[in-house]
């Protein structure tokens, strides 16, 4: 671990720190670096969850009534 690694406590749930546990045995990857993976991906997600309705923003709104009227209209429900 670097310097700027930072310590804390995290509690799991019993079966999830079983498997992390588990997994960090079995691929030689330190408990911590599979953690820090798993919230890197995490806020990847959120990330590109962002961007994705940053570019929807503009696009029109339509109620739910009216979708449900459109699908009927073109024979889709």
């Amino acid at each position: 671990m670097s310097e700027l690694s930072k310590r804390s406590t995290v509690y799991f749930d019993p079966s999830i720190h079983q498997a992390l546990r588990l997994k960090a045995a079995s691929t030689h990857v330190s408990f911590s670096e599979l953690v820090n993976e798993a919230v890197r991906l995490l806020m990847r997600e959120d990330q590109e969850d962002l961007a994705a309705f940053a570019e929807r923003a503009n696009e029109p709104e339509i109620s739910y009534e009216a979708l449900l009227d459109d699908l009927k209209a073109h024979g889709k429900i």
